[in-house]
C-alpha cells in the first residue's frame, strides 16, 4: 500500500463516502462498518485501513518477545463452550493441571531468552483457588523481575470471584499485587446473546466481559479486547461488538490493543455442526477482519494480527490492511494448535523482525504496555531460542 488514500478511484462506490470520512478523520457509523464488511474491494478497504493505521503509527510494527503459559486446560464449561479444543474435563484423557514448580519450570525458559512478557491463560478449574494464581505471579515476579505479567482472561477473573465469594475487583487486586501488568482479551467471543447460547450458553455475557474490564481499567490495569470471527455470527453481530468495544475506550480510554480471533474448527463441536472440519477461514475474511477494526475502533490504538491462527504469510500480508502488532515468540502455542492450526508453535525472536522487514515496514520490540524496547536491530545476534524443548511433565487433573 501506498499510505495514499484518494476516495474517488475506490473500486466499490460504496466505500467512497466512508473513504472522506477517514480521509478527512471523522468517526465511522454503524451502518459504515456493516459496508465494509459487505464489500468485495478488500484491495479498496485496505488502502483506508491502511492510510488510518499510517497516520496514527506511520510504518512502525510492535512485537514482542513473549512466552505462553496455560498452567491448566479443566475447565468448568467444557460441554458449553462448542467452538473450543483446548478444554478437558477432570478426568478427560488429555487433561492436565501444573504445580507451580512445574510453572516455574516452564518460564525457565526465558531465562536463556529475550523473554519480556509472560502471556498466562487456561481453563476455568473448579479446585483451583486464587492463592494459586497470585503465588504463581508472585513466584515468576521474582525469578523474572524484568517480565511483564499478562495474565488471565475476564472468564478467568469472573470464576475467581465466584469460587472466593469475593468481588472481581478484589480478585484483579489482589492480582495486581501479586504482580499482573495487564490482562488479555480473551473470552469475548461475540457479544450477541444470540450467538453466545450457540457457541457459549454459560459463559459471560457480552456486559459481563466488559464490566470486568471496565473494573480492571478504573484499577490502571490495561488490556487488550478480542472478537471471536467466523463461526454462526453476522455481520450486525460483528458490528455491534465493536460497537460495545469502541464504547467502553471512549469511557475508560483502557484498552490497549484489538485481537481479532479466527475461528478454527478442528477438534471441536461447532466445527462438526456446521460440516466445517478442515476448512478454516478465508484469507479474505482475516484481512477484511484487520482492516475494519483499524477502520472503526478508531479510538484504540493498535491492531494485532495473530500469526499462530492466520499463518505468518497471511499475517506479514495484514501488515499492510491496517495492522501494526504481530502476536510475539510464543516459545509454545497449544489453544489454536488443539483446534487444528498448523503453524509453527513458536517464532525465533529475529524470525519476527525479518518478517516485518519484509512487510516494508520498521520493527519495533515492545513490553506489554507498548513501551518501546529496541527499534534498531542490526547489531544483534541470534539469541538463545528455546525452541521446542519438551515440557515438563504434568500432574493429572
Amino acid at each position: 500500500m501506498s499510505g495514499k488514500l484518494e476516495p474517488g478511484q475506490l473500486q466499490d462506490p460504496a466505500l467512497r463516502p466512508i473513504a472522506e470520512k477517514v480521509l478527512s478523520g471523522r468517526r465511522l457509523a454503524a451502518a459504515d462498518a456493516a459496508v465494509l464488511y459487505a464489500t468485495n474491494d478488500l484491495l479498496g478497504l485496505g488502502v483506508m485501513a491502511d492510510f488510518a493505521n499510517r497516520r496514527q503509527n506511520g510504518d512502525r510494527v510492535f512485537f514482542s518477545a513473549n512466552q505462553h503459559i496455560n498452567p491448566t486446560n479443566v475447565c468448568v464449561l467444557r460441554n458449553t463452550c462448542t467452538f473450543c479444543s483446548f478444554a478437558r474435563m477432570p478426568k478427560e484423557d488429555g487433561a492436565y493441571t501444573r504445580s507451580l514448580e512445574e510453572v516455574f519450570a516452564e518460564a525457565a525458559q526465558a531465562a536463556g531468552a529475550p523473554t519480556r512478557e509472560f502471556h498466562i491463560v487456561g481453563g476455568l478449574h473448579p479446585k483451583l483457588r486464587l492463592e494459586y494464581y497470585t503465588a504463581m505471579l508472585r513466584g515468576l515476579r521474582e525469578r523474572h523481575p524484568g517480565v511483564h505479567i499478562k495474565a488471565l482472561t475476564a472468564v478467568e477473573i469472573a470464576h475467581l470471584a465466584r469460587i472466593e465469594k469475593v468481588t472481581e475487583r478484589e480478585v484483579l487486586i489482589a492480582l495486581r499485587e501479586a504482580g499482573l501488568t495487564s490482562l488479555p482479551g480473551g473470552g469475548a467471543e461475540v457479544f450477541s446473546t444470540a450467538v453466545r447460547a450457540t457457541i457459549a450458553e454459560r459463559k459471560l455475557t457480552g456486559a459481563e466481559w466488559l464490566r470486568v474490564h471496565r473494573v480492571a481499567h478504573e484499577l490502571g490495569i490495561p488490556t487488550n479486547c478480542t472478537m471471536l470471527y467466523g463461526h454462526v455470527e453476522t455481520i450486525a453481530d460483528r458490528v455491534e461488538h465493536l460497537e460495545m468495544l469502541r464504547g467502553l475506550q471512549d469511557e475508560t480510554h483502557g484498552f490497549l490493543t484489538y485481537i481479532p480471533l479466527a475461528y478454527h474448527p478442528e477438534h471441536n463441536e461447532l466445527g462438526e455442526e456446521l460440516g466445517r472440519v478442515g476448512t478454516a477461514t478465508t484469507g479474505f475474511e482475516d484481512l477484511k477482519a484487520i482492516a475494519v477494526g483499524r477502520l472503526f475502533l478508531d479510538n484504540i490504538p493498535h491492531i494485532k494480527t495473530h500469526w499462530p491462527m492466520v499463518t505468518p504469510f497471511m499475517s506479514q500480508v495484514a501488515l499492510a490492511f491496517g495492522c501494526d502488532d504481530v502476536e510475539g515468540t510464543v516459545v509454545y502455542e497449544r489453544i489454536y494448535h488443539d483446534a487444528g492450526a498448523q503453524t509453527e508453535r513458536q517464532m525465533p525472536y529475529l524470525g519476527l523482525v525479518e518478517l516485518i522487514r519484509g512487510a516494508g515496514k520498521r520493527p519495533v520490540e515492545r513490553n506489554s504496555l507498548y513501551e518501546t524496547v529496541r527499534e534498531s536491530f542490526d547489531d544483534v545476534t541470534p539469541p538463545h531460542e528455546p525452541g521446542r524443548r519438551s515440557l515438563p511433565v504434568v500432574h493429572a487433573a
